[in-house]
């Protein structure tokens, strides 16, 4: 096939799938999560009130970013999840990112930190509960690695 013919046809492919997806827009349906300044606040308007168990998470991440701009963020788990919240306490506003109904619980994003600070993953289970991790971290100022 020529590879103008297949771009083409992946093109016509790529057109029409995001009419197949669906996704929600947390910042249109809740604002306060994503203005809060702090974690809690931000995983209360997500969640409301709730008592996340501290297992069933694993987040890795750098000792020490050299570069805030570019903190390198690993989490997986093996929870049936409806949601995974992402949050820093590093930034003015706390929330990061959510996902909706993910299939599997294995990413690897990197985010802005201005300094130094903890990365705390929610993921609301299909079972009911909340699941909740947590690590800290250090970020170098100026890229200099401390």
């Amino acid at each position: 096939m020529e590879r103008r013919k297949f771009l083409g046809l992946g093109l016509t492919a790529a057109a029409v799938l995001p009419v197949a997806l669906s996704a929600k827009d947390f910042r249109q349906e809740k604002p306060d999560v994503w203005t809060a300044h702090k974690v809690e606040p931000a995983i209360e308007a997500l969640y409301g009130k709730i008592t996340p168990i501290e297992e069933g998470i694993k987040i890795q991440l750098p000792k020490v970013a050299s570069n805030g701009g570019a903190v390198p963020v690993k989490f997986k788990s093996d929870i049936p999840a409806k949601t995974v919240a992402l949050f820093q306490d590093a930034n003015p506003e706390s929330a990061v990112a959510v996902f909706d109904e993910p299939s599997v619980i294995d990413f690897y994003i990197n985010i802005k930190m201005k300094a130094s600070g903890t990365i705390t993953v929610v993921v609301e289970g299909k079972d009911g509960k909340f699941y909740i991790g947590k690590q800290s971290l250090e970020v170098a100022l100026g890229g200099c690695e401390g």
